[in-house]
């Protein structure tokens, strides 16, 4: 089984490392995990930055879904994702928890809430996931 820390290295020099997401918590079927907001992670417009809050959500339901492969499986990969913008921020820190809504032998989908530091949600975000086996 992986621990936080074990996840935390799988990102360094990543995209998920880049960005400083950091995992806090893992169980079957959960996982959660935060980012401080740098000004990196804004818009223009000085704003969180849409494709920061997705890479978050699903970054977790990602490591979320290789956490919980079936047996025999290799890997899996992305088939579709949505995303609900309702809120945003400047600064503070954004949380995610991704928790598994189908877990079957060819998908996985996970659904996540993004909170900001006030506890207000940002984003509630599905994505499936197609599980892929050794050929």
């Amino acid at each position: 089984m992986f621990t936080v820390e074990d996840l935390n290295e799988r990102g360094e020099g990543k995209l998920p490392g880049l960005l400083g997401l950091e995992f806090k918590d893992l169980a079957e079927g959960y996982i959660a995990s935060q980012l401080d907001i740098r000004d990196v992670h804004l818009a223009p417009n000085g704003y969180l930055h849409a494709a920061t809050v997705i890479a978050l959500a699903d970054t977790s339901c990602g490591y979320g879904c290789f956490m919980n492969l079936p047996e025999g499986a290799e890997t899996f990969t992305t088939i579709e994702l949505k995303s609900n913008f309702l809120g945003t921020a400047r600064g503070g820190t954004i949380f995610c928890e991704a928790r598994l809504a189908h877990g079957g032998r060819t998908t996985q989908v996970w659904d996540a809430t993004v909170t900001g530091t006030d506890g207000r949600t940002i984003a509630l975000f599905r994505c499936t996931q197609m599980v892929l086996y050794p050929r």
